[in-house]
Formats: structure tokens, C-alpha cells, sequence
């Protein structure tokens, strides 16, 4: 049994248990991949940036980004392990591979990326605004909650709500720096720059995320529900096909 599969007991006063914040801490650390995770996601644009640095090279650069990001995924294919976080993170870089070889620049490599981050920034933002906080459809399966905090768990709908927003704003924050540097600064400059908001950023909206839930009311397992309604129908047929015989 993992640490987010055991059940949460609230605490009687309203304050968070320590059981919830462990709860909460490891489910959003296995759905954002954790340190490996964040450092497969890191590597192939430091490795392009480093490169860029050196030799001005955009095609060395974005190959070499590309190779590692493969590589990533293919030590994980080795290893049996989840490749769910390495073959998003290739998908990016392929896509960032692919611009950049096609316009000659290395500004190319970091344009898709920027263009996803602002376009989830907004997505963020306004799924929010309008009651549907993009992070609970996202997170609601990890919980094993679905989407039963939209009617079920009001408690829980404020505290993705209040995450979703605060998601949307640090991610327009970040963008509303680098996109200036990408139209007006160097391309080194942008690619170091990046890097450096590559981690302080996601880190603070994880953060915001685990504190709102972990002061929200425990998850409501509809996992659970379904299979323990399905044992009581199952229950319910064999003692009709026992009465009857």
C-alpha cells in the first residue's frame, strides 16, 4: 500500500492531520514525477543551452537535447519504470528539436514550450474563474476522487480552485518575463533565463497546491464506492440465487 492509498482521518478540531499532509505531499509528488521526474524534465534544455553557449551550434544543440531526452526514456523502458513523465517530456523537447532545426534558430527550441506554459497559465486561470479548476480534473484521479469534489466535496472544489488560480498566475508571471527577452534579448540570454525559472516556479506552485488541499476535507474515494457497491450487488444475487435453490 502506497502512502496515498490509506485512509484519512480528519481532524476533529478542522486542522489539517499529519496523516492528510503526508497523504497529500506524496500523491502530488507522484503526480508531478517527483526529483527524477524534474530533473529528466530539466536536462535536455540546460544540455541545448550549454551547448548554444559554447558553439552558437543550433543543430549540434538541438540534437544533443534531443538524444538525452530519448535516452531518458529508454533507460526507463529498461528499468520498468513509469514513462509516463519522460515521454511528455520527450514530446516537448521533440517538438522544441523540430523548431528549432526548421527556422536555423535557437530561439525555435524554446518558442513551443513558452507558447504551452502561457497558453496553461491562461487555461489555468480562468478554468478558476468559471468554477472548473483545471487542477482537480487533473488531480481527481491521482485522489482517486474523479471529479466527485465538483458536487460531493465543496471544501475541496474551493481549495483546486484557489490552487488553479494560484497556478495561473505564477505561470503568467513567468511568462510575462520571458517573453519579452524572447522578442528583445539574445538567445543565450532567454535559454539561461529559462532555466532558472525552470524550477523556482513549479516548485512554489506545488507548494500552494499542497497547502490548499491539505487543509481541504479528505477526498471522497469513488474507487472504493463503486468496487464496494459492486461486492454488495454481487453479495445481493447470490443470496437471491441461494434463497431460490
Amino acid at each position: 500500500m502506497t502512502s496515498f492509498d490509506k485512509p484519512i482521518t480528519p481532524d476533529p478540531a478542522g486542522e489539517p492531520s499529519e496523516d492528510q499532509k503526508a497523504v497529500t505531499q506524496a500523491a502530488l509528488f507522484d503526480a508531478f514525477g517527483g526529483i527524477r521526474g524534474t530533473v529528466e524534465t530539466m536536462l535536455p534544455g540546460l544540455l541545448f543551452v550549454m551547448i548554444y553557449t559554447i558553439n552558437k551550434d543550433v543543430r549540434m544543440s538541438a540534437i544533443a537535447a534531443g538524444g538525452v531526452a530519448v535516452l531518458l526514456v529508454i533507460v526507463r523502458l529498461l528499468r520498468k519504470d513509469t514513462v509516463k513523465h519522460a515521454f511528455s517530456g520527450v514530446f516537448g523537447v521533440g517538438v522544441g528539436v523540430a523548431f528549432a532545426l526548421f527556422t536555423g534558430s535557437a530561439k525555435g527550441f524554446y518558442l513551443p514550450g513558452m507558447i504551452y506554459g502561457a497558453g496553461l497559465g491562461v487555461a489555468f486561470t480562468l478554468s478558476a474563474l468559471v468554477g472548473f479548476p483545471l487542477l482537480g480534473v487533473v488531480l481527481g484521479p491521482v485522489f482517486k476522487e474523479n471529479l466527485s469534489w465538483r458536487t460531493r466535496n465543496p471544501g475541496r472544489k474551493k481549495a483546486y480552485t484557489k490552487a488553479s488560480l494560484a497556478w495561473g498566475i505564477i505561470f503568467l508571471a513567468k511568462y510575462a518575463i520571458l517573453f519579452p527577452l524572447y522578442w528583445w534579448g539574445d538567445a543565450t540570454q532567454l535559454g539561461w533565463v529559462l532555466i532558472a525559472l525552470k524550477l523556482p516556479p513549479m516548485v512554489l506552485a506545488v507548494y500552494f497546491t499542497w497547502m490548499f488541499l491539505a487543509k481541504a476535507p479528505p477526498p471522497i474515494d469513488v474507487i472504493a464506492e463503486w468496487e464496494a457497491k459492486e461486492e454488495a450487488e454481487k453479495a445481493a444475487e447470490r443470496a437471491r440465487r441461494s434463497a431460490a435453490g
